[in-house]
């Protein structure tokens, strides 16, 4: 499965990489990748893995996720 969203509060390289290792570090997600310019995030994870976990742990890393 593929999930997409917004990462709000993101400034800098530093930003994109912390939200690159949470995602990451959630059990099933497979792939990420994080646009700075975008600000969008997208995952390609296990079908198991929902949008609300992923979400969750963007927030827990200081950002918010958005639709």
């Amino acid at each position: 499965m593929k999930t997409t969203f917004i990462v709000e509060g993101m400034s800098c390289e530093h930003c994109v990489k912390r939200v690159t290792d949470v995602l990451k570090a959630t059990a099933g997600v497979k792939k990420v990748r994080v646009n700075l310019k975008t600000k969008k995030a997208e995952i390609d994870h296990a079908d198991n893995v929902t949008a609300d976990a992923l979400k969750a742990a963007v927030t827990e890393a200081g950002y918010q996720a958005v639709a």
